[in-house]
């Protein structure tokens, strides 16, 4: 099981403390796990959300003649998000490494995109490359951090999980799609095909509370998509960037987006497996044996 930060561990002690008496079975204790694990998510959710809160007050509450155009301003509070989850033990330096990583992933997306029309950011600041504004790199980490906290929150383990150097393949062709499909064919529904193929066996097993639940991982991938399009139409009412058909007057984001963001998370997930790789859900004679250890011990 991966180790949860000292916060983490002061938390889940005040929590089990509290739950001790909370009912084991019924109702009411599927509410307790769904209280869980929407707390868990929350926690797990906690750089995305606090960044998604800034783009909100920045962009709508910043006075106009502020020192700092929006875009440096937003940037300034990424790096401090990200520097007091460093500081406080949010986010070990393990895992730094994974968010690092998804910010230059990130940032070469944004750049080509930009450059082909694909969305636009306001041309202000000077904390950017080119017309991208260097907050946009956070936007990424921020969906790297949730996927490596959600990971060991939930003490995820996997049946049937596709041998990582596949999933390697299929995530550096879906990754190379995004920009080749601007000249020649867009091979995503193709892609789609493969994320099936290779993940539509696969079953997550994670922690809650007192219960383990069973999630088939495709299902996890699709909901992981729906919030990240929830949060770019927060982005874009914001007018944090816009997409074309946005620069007359805001519109919802396209529906067609969450493709997009579903080979995103292949990408994602891919790239968390790299430090972070896959174990599998042990049998359940093995777990009743670990289970006779720890309460021998």
């Amino acid at each position: 099981m991966l180790q949860p930060t000292r916060l983490e561990q002061r938390i889940d002690t005040a929590a089990r403390r509290w739950l001790a008496s909370a009912p084991t079975t019924g109702f009411r204790a599927g509410l307790v796990e769904f209280g869980v694990f929407v707390a868990k998510q929350a926690w797990a959710c906690l750089f995305g959300a606090l960044l998604l809160v800034a783009i909100i007050l920045v962009r709508t509450l910043s006075p106009s003649d502020l020192a700092l155009t929006r875009n440096d301003l937003l940037t300034l509070i990424a790096i401090a998000i990200q520097v007091l989850m460093l500081v406080t033990r949010l986010e070990a330096g393990r895992e730094l490494w994974v968010i690092m990583l998804f910010h230059v992933v990130g940032t070469a997306m944004e750049l080509f995109k930009t450059d082909v029309g694909s969305w636009q950011y306001e041309a202000e600041g000077i904390l950017r490359i080119a017309g991208v504004p260097l907050f946009s790199g956070f936007m990424y980490a921020a969906v790297g951090s949730y996927l490596v906290r959600v990971y060991r929150l939930f003490d995820l383990t996997f049946t049937r999980y596709p041998p990582v150097w596949m999933t390697a393949i299929v995530a550096a062709l879906i990754y190379a799609n995004f920009f080749t499909h601007h000249w020649i064919a867009d091979f995503r529904w193709l892609l789609t095909a493969l994320v099936v193929v290779l993940w539509g066996t696969t079953i997550m097993h994670a922690r809650v509370w007192r219960r383990r639940i069973r999630l088939p991982v495709i299902l996890v991938f699709v909901g992981a998509a729906g919030f990240i399009w929830i949060a770019e139409n927060i982005g874009t009412i914001t007018g944090a960037w816009l997409y074309p058909n946005q620069i007359d007057g805001w519109q919802l984001v396209s529906l067609s987006k969450l493709s997009s963001w579903f080979l995103l998370m292949i990408i994602s997930v891919v790239l968390v497996t790299f430090v972070y790789p896959p174990r599998k859900e042990k049998s359940s004679a093995s777990a009743k044996a670990d289970t006779e250890d720890q309460s021998a011990a």
